[in-house]
C-alpha cells in the first residue's frame, strides 16, 4: 500500500562517506564571516546559549548534526543583528510565478520558498545526494530539473529501502516531486550533501513546508547546481 514511499533515495539515516569540506569552511575565506574550530566538550547550545543565533549559525553551516572537536564553523561578523533572509543565497525577489516555487540549490545546500508574486519568504540548509554510495556501490546524486510536488505525508514517513534491506529509515515531512526523490526532514544535515538521493533539511524546515507553504499539484520544486 505504502510502496511509493522512498524507494530509491536519501533518509536521515548516515551511512559513512569519504569527509567532504562542509559549508562552514568554505565559508572561512568571505570577510563578513568569523570562523572558529570546536574544541572538546562543545556543543551548539553551549557555544550559541541564544536560541536565534545559535539557530542562524546552523543554518548558515548548514549543519544540524552534534558537534565534534575540531570541527570549523563559521559565525557572520555581525550575528547579533544580522536578518536571517539577508544571508540567504536567493535572490529576495523573482519574477511572479504562477504558484509557489521552491528553489533546491545542490552547490550552495539550501532550499528557498517563493510565494506566487515570486518574494522570497523562507530559506534554509539542505543535504542532497552523495557522488557515491558504498552500499549500493553507485552514485546517487540528486536529480535535477524542474518538478511539482506529487504527495506529502507527515512526521511519521519513513523510507521502504534504506537501510538496506528492508528501510525503516525516518523521512519526517516528506515531499515527494519525482518517483522516489522526496524533500524531507533529517537529523543528520552535515554541511555537505550526504544524501542517497532524496534532499535532506532540518526537520523544522520540512514540516514549515510541508504543512504551511507546499500544494501538492501546484507547488513548483526546481533543483540545480
Amino acid at each position: 500500500m505504502l510502496k511509493y514511499i522512498a524507494f530509491i533515495c536519501c533518509l536521515g539515516l548516515m551511512l559513512p562517506v569519504a569527509q567532504a569540506k562542509t559549508y562552514g569552511q568554505k565559508l572561512c575565506g568571505n570577510p563578513k564571516y568569523d570562523c572558529i574550530r570546536t574544541k572538546p566538550g562543545d556543543n551548539w547550545h553551549k557555544l550559541f546559549p541564544d536560541a536565534r543565533e545559535r539557530e542562524i549559525v546552523r543554518k548558515v553551516n548548514r549543519m544540524n548534526v552534534n558537534l565534534t572537536s575540531g570541527t570549523t564553523i563559521a559565525i557572520p561578523k555581525n550575528l547579533h543583528s544580522v536578518n536571517y533572509l539577508s544571508l540567504s543565497p536567493f535572490p529576495n525577489q523573482i519574477n511572479p510565478q504562477n504558484s509557489s516555487l521552491i528553489k533546491v540549490d545542490l552547490s550552495n545546500l539550501a532550499w528557498g520558498a517563493y510565494d506566487a508574486s515570486g518574494r522570497l519568504v523562507n530559506w534554509g540548509p539542505v543535504s542532497g545526494g552523495q557522488n557515491y554510495c558504498a552500499d549500493v556501490k553507485r552514485g546517487c546524486n540528486t536529480i535535477t530539473g524542474t518538478f511539482k510536488v506529487q504527495r506529502k505525508q507527515g512526521a511519521a514517513c519513513k523510507s521502504s529501502k534504506y537501510p538496506l534491506p528492508k528501510g525503516g529509515a525516518p523521512m519526517p515531512y516528506c515531499m515527494h516531486f519525482h518517483g522516489g526523490y522526496a524533500l524531507h526532514g533529517s537529523n543528520t544535515v552535515p554541511g555537505y550533501n550526504a544524501s542517497h538521493g532524496c534532499v535532506r533539511m532540518f526537520t523544522e524546515d520540512a514540516q514549515w513546508l510541508n504543512q504551511s507553504f507546499v500544494r501538492v499539484g501546484t507547488t513548483i520544486v526546481k533543483v540545480f547546481r
